[in-house]
């Protein structure tokens, strides 16, 4: 027995590129390379931007105005569609604007459908 280590507890020396042997691949890959990570992100960037936007906004603005203001102002909120829009025009983040946009109409479409037929079995129930 040799006090040297074995070949399973020794630590792997780095190649000619200077990483280890064993060592997984640099997960900051997945986020420049992989083809559905554009797709993925701006779907689900939309979807987050369709439910959080309006509540945070409508929030701030009657914590600091008053109701008739709020009321005035929220319209403003529809502003938000203007940056997939905007995305889309550059090529660079063209797919990831299409992507955003499609996640953005298919949430509200998917929210305007659940209400109405839930509108509709409380109509009918009642």
């Amino acid at each position: 027995m040799s006090d040297a280590p074995s070949a399973a507890e020794a630590p792997s020396t780095p190649t000619a590129a200077g990483k280890d042997d064993d060592a997984a691949p640099d997960p900051r890959w997945w986020h420049r390379d992989h083809p559905t990570f554009t797709a993925l992100a701006g779907f689900f960037a939309g979807l987050v931007t369709i439910i959080v936007v309006p509540g945070l906004y409508a929030g701030l603005l009657s914590t600091l105005t008053d109701t008739d203001t709020t009321e005035t102002l929220f319209p403003f909120v529809l502003l938000v569609l203007l940056v997939p829009i905007g995305l889309s025009v550059a090529p660079r983040t063209r797919r990831f604007g299409l992507y955003l946009l499609l996640g953005m109409v298919s949430t509200a479409v998917v929210v305007a459908v659940v209400a109405a037929l839930v509108l509709l079995v409380l109509v009918r129930t009642s």
